[in-house]
């Protein structure tokens, strides 16, 4: 056996990826498993978009390679999308990079800005992403707490307190993945001004923007952003196209193509329609994501009223595809979400996977059925 590369020795298989062999495992001995930990939506992306996707299967340039930077139409609608719904002027030319999804835009940023024993700054709880494509490029996670008690935002007083001398990235995700936090302006000039002051690169992960969000805001659009800040976004969560795999990086033109530096080396561009499918999901009107919500938002009361029957306690003021509610004191967050799939056949998400920080949490996700949620419901009744 060829001895694997020492960097896989420092991260782990993703824990959804294990996790999810384990639930299809008790499905197969006939186990009637709920899924309620996966973000992942169920319903079926806009019919425009499916059509379009047909429709671009009959076009010659369907079956070549398509270029590193995207069709120019997809990224006319990326900066239409954008401006239309956060008044952030983007030139699709060079200010916009479309991705394969925006998990990949976050290997390729690391991979253009960081060399070995560069500090990262990760967000606790946040996606394990971050952390893992740090060690896998050799970086130096450094976690920053976020609590319950600051609106899981960080405290600047505390980060002022670790050495930022190493640090080139800093991941922040708003509205936050697992507990729905949303920033607000007054907090991005904050974190823009501290990014400048300490020279280091702002990259804000943004899908989750459109999922029961009433306040819609991108990094970008604070004054000076651009000099130290990017942004990465996605259609998987708005437009339900999660398998579709298209994302999109966001900012200054010299970041950009460092990055493309690496993506281009990395794959060779994404299939024709999909593209073309992409582009007519973007342009599509509000009536979209208005029924969505409708939809998300009747789902989302019944996985409080879930919550509640597992002595759980939570905020409604949140947005996103997840609930992040408080477990009972007295039990680990892995102990209690195993006991719930052991015993009631209910799979939800511990917070700990998320980080130190989500231990005494759990997340649910809102990507299941009314029915389904009802059913989970009984079950603990």
């Amino acid at each position: 056996m060829i001895p694997i590369a020492n960097r896989l020795h420092i991260t782990n298989e993703y824990y959804f990826s294990t996790k999810l062999k384990e639930v299809h495992t008790l499905e197969a001995q006939g186990k009637p498993i709920i899924n309620i930990g996966i973000g992942s939506p169920d319903l079926r992306p806009p019919h425009e978009v499916v059509e379009t996707l047909e429709n671009a299967l009959t076009s010659s340039k369907v079956h070549q390679y398509q270029s590193y930077i995207g069709l120019p139409e997809l990224r006319k609608a990326m900066s239409k999308f954008y401006k239309k719904h956060f008044n952030v002027s983007l030139n699709p030319d060079n200010e916009i990079l479309p991705l394969m999804g925006s998990k990949e835009g976050v290997f390729h940023i690391s991979m253009a800005f960081l060399n070995p024993g560069d500090h990262v700054l990760i967000p606790n709880p946040g996606y394990p992403t971050y952390e893992a494509v740090s060690k896998l490029v050799q970086a130096i996670p450094i976690k920053y707490d976020l609590c319950e008690e600051n609106n899981w935002l960080p405290d600047f007083s505390k980060l002022e307190k670790h050495d930022l001398d190493k640090v080139k990235i800093m991941f922040v995700n708003y509205p936050h993945m697992p507990t729905g936090a949303v920033a607000t302006e007054g907090f991005f000039k904050k974190l823009v001004a501290f990014a400048k002051e300490h020279k280091i690169l702002l990259v804000n992960d943004n899908p989750y923007s459109f999922i029961l969000n009433d306040t819609l805001i991108s990094l970008l659009k604070t004054k000076g952003a651009k000099d130290i800040a990017i942004e990465l976004n996605s259609i998987s969560k708005t437009f339900n196209m999660s398998g579709w795999r298209v994302g999109m990086v966001l900012g200054n033109e010299q970041y950009l193509q460092a990055i493309l530096k690496v993506k281009s080396n990395m794959d060779s561009g994404m299939f024709y329609g999909i593209q073309k499918g992409a582009e007519s999901a973007l342009l599509l009107d509000g009536k979209w994501l208005l029924k969505l919500n409708e939809i998300y938002r009747k789902r989302r009361e019944l996985v409080w009223e879930l919550a509640k029957k597992l002595n759980c306690t939570f905020s409604k003021n949140t947005s996103g595809l997840f609930v992040w509610a408080k477990i009972p004191n007295g039990i680990s967050s892995e102990m209690f979400t195993d006991n719930l799939l052991y015993k009631k056949d209910i799979f939800i998400a511990p917070g700990t996977v998320f980080g130190e920080n989500g231990e005494g949490y759990v997340r649910f996700s809102i990507c299941v059925s009314e029915e389904k949620i009802k059913e989970a419901i009984e079950r603990i009744n």
